[in-house]
């Protein structure tokens, strides 16, 4: 039972949200009374640490534990109670104009890392992130509704000069990239 809780816990650290006791059931191809005895394994073994299992009628979650969550809250105030900054404003932009983006992409675009930009922007709600269908090894970040209404747009088409910019971000990105070799005279 060990190792099925193990799996579990695997399955809602990667999906890092909630997920359906019935869609982790299958996940984890067990019926749903092992996946009870599973979860309560799992919980248990929570206790103490950093996370705790967060369990509904028909939801199930990992989250941050009670004894360590005014540490969390207070590092997420510090940070977000700084201004976005130029970097986030511009992982925006991409993300605004661009559509639905990878990390990778938009590191790409920008020129340097931007995970941390990233985060940021989440934590506040003007980014959302979601699998990618294209690879299940990565997501794709997109702005979120609520967003798209503090800039009094109802989709990315209206926001201004749309096309021209659209348009440069592809021809940015249909560049050939330079490698160390072709640096040299």
């Amino acid at each position: 039972m060990d190792t099925l809780s193990a799996r579990a816990e695997s399955f809602l650290f990667s999906e890092g949200g909630t997920l359906t006791l019935r869609k982790l059931a299958q996940l984890l191809e067990v019926q749903e009374p092992q996946l009870q005895e599973a979860l309560t394994s799992l919980s248990a073994r929570l206790e103490g640490t950093g996370l705790a299992l967060i369990k509904t009628d028909a939801e199930v979650s990992l989250a941050v534990a009670k004894e360590t969550s005014p540490a969390i809250q207070k590092a997420y105030e510090r940070e977000l109670g700084h201004e976005i900054g130029d970097a986030g404003l511009e992982v925006l932009a991409i993300v605004l104009y661009r559509g639905p983006s990878t990390r990778a992409q938009i590191d790409y675009i920008r020129g340097v890392n931007t995970s941390s930009s990233i985060r940021n922007l989440l934590a506040r709600g003007l980014l959302e992130r979601t699998g990618n269908p294209e690879d299940g090894r990565e997501y794709l970040y997109r702005p979120t509704v609520e967003l798209l209404s503090h800039l009094g747009v109802r989709d990315r088409t209206e926001l201004p000069n749309h096309t021209e910019i659209v348009a440069e971000l592809t021809a940015f990105e249909a560049q050939p990239t330079e490698t160390p070799s072709d640096t040299h005279v």
